[in-house]
């Protein structure tokens, strides 16, 4: 299982990027809120649309799920 944040700023266009935990971009971040553990990105996604609902994976380290999201 892997740990994943979600940012708690959000981009131009509304939507809030969720990462794993060992994205670059965390480091970028002035706020983010922790997930949890999941055992994929798309259940980290659903995690993230409870608090945000314009959320959607970092294409940066989810290029898979990126393509195939919920």
């Amino acid at each position: 299982m892997i740990k994943y944040y979600v940012n708690d700023t959000a981009q131009a266009n509304g939507n809030h990027e969720v990462h794993k935990q060992d994205c670059n971009l965390l480091a970028f971040m002035l706020s983010k809120t922790d997930l949890g553990n999941h055992a994929s990105c798309h259940l980290a996604i659903a995690e993230a649309r409870k608090i945000y609902s314009q959320s959607s994976a970092c294409v940066r380290c989810f290029k898979k799920c990126a393509v195939h999201e919920m």
